[in-house]
């Protein structure tokens, strides 16, 4: 970032700071290329918390953390402000103003989610899939639900928020699903009614399988993670075995955010390896994560099983 970038970060981030969004919400999205020279930062608006992430290390620092203080000092909203360097091992950060926290509440459509800052790169909620977890909470009423690769469960909250029978929620990780139990406490849901497998998916089918058959299941797996998952290897293995786990009439969600691989990657995949679903439709990202190229973002794609 040099100074003409600063000056179009500080052009851009200043109206939104001047109409934030309720509870938590993107106020600015580089990463969608839409404005050269911020093709490397973020800007999210955390119920008080302003965090900017830096993706790639800018030529000064020192002056956007400068320009950063600055902008918060226009909205009195603003309680802390954190500085993530994303381009570090390990994702450290510095916090320019407030108390320095490890954790934080923040809110979305009523529901609330733990977050926290500087245990690892990402802090537990993904706001670009602010849509996907809407469609699923007006969609589980009565449903039992599958939450693949769940990591801290937010689709799981909402579907008990929307009225789900039971929800499996299956992720490799403890620590994240633990994070997950303390999401559904938060928002005074019924545990009994929510189950947590921290099994690696391909050794557990048989502990999944006994959960179902599901009527909704979300599949949001990552990009790469080393010795368990690579997309473009191993989302055919769960969608080859995706209609021995669904009840007549199911539907699914199966999501996809590596920007080298389009919608149609996808529905390539899902035709050739489970031929009884059908395509229904793509469910649209948040306006404030607009992409100069829509397939760069992340897909959400709604499927059904006729059964």
């Amino acid at each position: 970032m040099n100074s003409a970038a600063l000056d179009l970060f500080q052009q851009l981030l200043q109206p939104a700071l001047a109409t934030l969004p309720e509870g938590s919400g993107r106020l600015l999205h580089g990463r969608g290329q839409r404005w050269p020279g911020l093709e490397q930062v973020s800007a999210d608006w955390l119920d008080g918390v302003l965090q900017v992430q830096l993706f790639r290390e800018p030529d000064d620092l020192a002056a956007l953390a400068q320009r950063c203080l600055a902008l918060a000092a226009t909205q009195p909203a603003v309680q802390a402000l954190w500085l993530q360097q994303r381009y570090l091992p390990g994702s450290p950060g510095q916090w320019l103003l407030g108390e320095p926290r490890r954790q934080w509440v923040v809110r979305e459509d009523g529901l609330r989610y733990q977050l926290s800052f500087g245990e690892a790169q990402n802090n537990g909620l993904f706001l670009d899939m602010r849509a996907g977890r809407q469609w699923v909470r007006a969609h589980a009423a009565g449903q039992r639900v599958l939450n693949l690769f769940a990591y801290t469960c937010a689709f799981s909250v909402c579907a008990l928020a929307g009225g789900a029978e039971a929800v499996v929620n299956l992720d490799m990780s403890s620590p994240a699903l633990a994070r997950g139990r303390d999401n559904h406490r938060l928002n005074g849901h019924d545990l009994g009614r929510v189950s947590f497998l921290g099994h690696e998916l391909f050794k557990s089918w048989g502990k999944v399988a006994r959960g179902g058959p599901y009527g909704l299941v979300i599949i949001d797996p990552p990009t790469f993670q080393k010795g368990s998952f690579v997309l473009t290897q191993d989302y055919r293995k769960v969608l080859r075995r995706l209609p021995t786990l669904l009840s007549p009439g199911a539907q699914v969600l199966a999501c996809m955010n590596d920007p080298g691989l389009g919608a149609d990657f996808l529905i390539g995949c899902m035709a050739a390896e489970a031929p009884a679903m059908q395509f229904v439709e793509r469910i649209a990202n948040p306006p404030a994560f607009a992409d100069r190229d829509p397939e760069g973002g992340l897909k959400v794609l709604r499927f059904h099983f006729p059964g």
